[in-house]
């Protein structure tokens, strides 16, 4: 994965109200793929989270793959 790849959160991240199968950004990444910044973004174009997260935490998305919408709601 490299910086602007799209890529699916593959676990819930509840502080944030983002579930798995979200859609972020790859905005940074560090070191060789240790780990990656990555940027979610509501429909609005508003940032909801930007996540260090792990290859384990993310997958790349596949073109074959068809999004989905859903409403976000945060943790309370």
């Amino acid at each position: 994965m490299q910086e602007l790849d799209l890529v699916v959160l593959t676990r819930d991240v509840e502080e944030f109200g983002l579930k798995s199968g979200d859609v972020g950004t790859v905005v940074h990444c560090y070191g060789q793929g240790e780990a990656f910044e990555v940027e979610f973004v509501a429909a609005s174009g508003e940032t909801v989270a930007v996540l260090t997260l792990t290859p384990a935490d993310i997958r790349p998305l596949s073109g074959r793959e068809i999004l989905h919408v859903r409403e976000l709601t945060l943790a309370s």
